[in-house]
């Protein structure tokens, strides 16, 4: 039925009759609770100065803006940055002040911001455990506008971390909805942290700021449908352009709504039918994201819900020397979310295995490792990673467990997180019945990750990995150092 027609309809009529008075009850409860709102954001995001943001938090801000350059230099090497590049350079860009990284290209701060936001996320291997991958939308313009102003390292940090923490409490205060029927938060929430720290950087006033928040609320976007594809990746670059250009149009005198988040019509009650005004009202900086619920520095370029899962499944390996040609049949267990999220069963492409329990797995029992080398087309293709049998439970089925069933060898069981602590509890069966136990903190894998550990990865993805030979050992060196102390 055509939209407009629906409403000549007196089921429609009815309908709307009978709806009303119980959505606008919950949307007046919310905005009673949260007056204001989207102003005190505005004012946060204006009146924070580097002296308010604990130094405990700036290093830890730190290490994802490492990792995010690092990936934005590996991801220009990737399947999607080629199509990025020959689409900005069919725009006629006269303007050549912002770097798009891993190439000589330099272009308007708002282009740089969508192919590097593009880049940092094109190999899902950016930062997670937040309300959204911050990375990647939120990055890439502060750092265009620094290096198209000059500005310091200490301008590119706080709008970073002012960016980061509008971001994470907008996300952490919509309804659960919102991800749950299919929005993706980096592309949807991470618009607002784009637009946060370009608001900062472009010296805002709040009421400017506000509706900075209004015009990127009008342009948030994105779907999970297209996990495992290149528009994936657009979701992360199109939030970055998003706040470079609402910042740059309330610059202008441009106008939008100053309650977007709270107001019945606003973004909260779009896209997610409510809010929690509980996460967010006096909550901004207490206490920063980055130190609770933290950022997490991924270990495999693919989902989160795979990380702790791979992880696991590397230590049984590990502890009782599996072979890929031993196993009959694995099977991983989780709950609907998980199943809906991974739902590329049978990948065909690097991209798709990304959201692929099946391919995680079976691509460790044969490899032993799970690079960026592993998630590509011709990895993928290859037989024998297909050869074990995989099964993703669903929600009806024993959701807690991981078991790679090695017939007459030895069966491992990982029991996934029920506590709030997140420890996991780890077992395995070997063929004489014994059984290993080990404790790990399961939603602590990636977190867990130490200072060599994260180099390794700039190694490997934009040193010495399958791509190319960009840095070397020295040159990575001397960034991490200055990361350290020059800001």
């Amino acid at each position: 039925m055509i939209r407009r027609d629906f409403f000549k309809t007196p089921l429609a009529l009815a309908g709307l009759t009978l709806r009303q008075p119980a959505e606008a009850a919950a949307a007046g409860e919310e905005l009673a609770k949260a007056p204001d709102l989207t102003r005190s954001v505005a004012a946060f995001i204006v009146n924070t100065k580097y002296e308010d943001i604990p130094e405990d938090v700036v290093a830890l801000g730190k290490k994802t803006l490492l990792d995010g350059f690092g990936l934005a230099l590996a991801g220009s090497a990737s399947v999607v940055a080629p199509v990025v590049r020959q689409y900005i350079s069919t725009l006629g860009l006269a303007r050549k002040s912002a770097t798009v990284v891993g190439t000589s290209l330099k272009v308007p701060a708002r282009f740089a911001a969508f192919a590097n936001g593009m880049s940092i996320h094109a190999d899902d291997y950016d930062d997670t455990g937040s309300a959204l991958h911050v990375a990647a939308p939120i990055l890439p313009p502060a750092f265009a506008l620094c290096e198209e102003g000059r500005r310091s390292g200490r301008d590119l940090m706080l709008a970073f971390h002012v960016g980061v923490e509008a971001a994470s409490k907008i996300g952490d205060a919509i309804f659960p909805r919102h991800d749950r029927e299919g929005f993706h938060t980096t592309g949807t929430i991470g618009s607002f942290g784009s637009a946060a720290a370009c608001a900062k950087l472009r010296g805002l006033n709040a009421e400017q700021t506000a509706y900075a928040l209004g015009i990127a609320a009008s342009q948030a976007g994105g779907i999970r449908r297209n996990f495992g594809s290149m528009t994936k990746a657009f979701h992360a670059g199109h939030a970055a352009e998003n706040g470079s250009v609402a910042a740059d149009l309330a610059s202008l005198g441009f106008t939008a709504a100053g309650d977007v988040l709270e107001t019945p019509l606003g973004f909260f009650q779009a896209a997610g039918g409510g809010f929690d005004p509980s996460a967010i009202v006096n909550r901004l900086g207490r206490p920063w994201m980055f130190a609770s619920p933290g950022d997490l520095i991924k270990r495999f370029p693919c989902g989160t819900i795979q990380q702790p899962v791979m992880d696991a499944t590397l230590r049984l390996i590990a502890q009782h020397a599996i072979n890929a040609v031993d196993v009959d049949r694995v099977e991983v267990g989780g709950n609907q979310s998980n199943v809906n999220t991974l739902f590329r069963h049978r990948p065909t492409t690097g991209l798709e295995a990304k959201f692929s329990m099946e391919f995680a797995v079976a691509i460790l029992l044969v490899d032993g490792k799970a690079g960026l080398g592993q998630f590509t087309d011709s990895s993928v293709g290859r037989a024998e990673v297909h050869s074990p049998r995989l099964h993703l439970g669903d929600s009806a089925s024993r959701t807690d467990r991981l078991v790679i069933d090695l017939g007459a060898g030895a069966a491992g069981i990982i029991r996934r997180p029920r506590r709030k602590d997140g420890i996991n509890e780890s077992r395995a069966r070997a063929g004489d019945r014994r059984t290993a136990r080990r404790r790990i903190a399961g939603s602590l894998v990636i977190a867990a990750l130490s200072a060599t550990g994260r180099y390794k990865k700039s190694r490997g993805g934009c040193g010495n990995g399958h791509r190319f030979h960009a840095l070397s050992p020295s040159h990575l060196r001397r960034i991490y150092a200055l990361a350290w102390t020059g800001v």
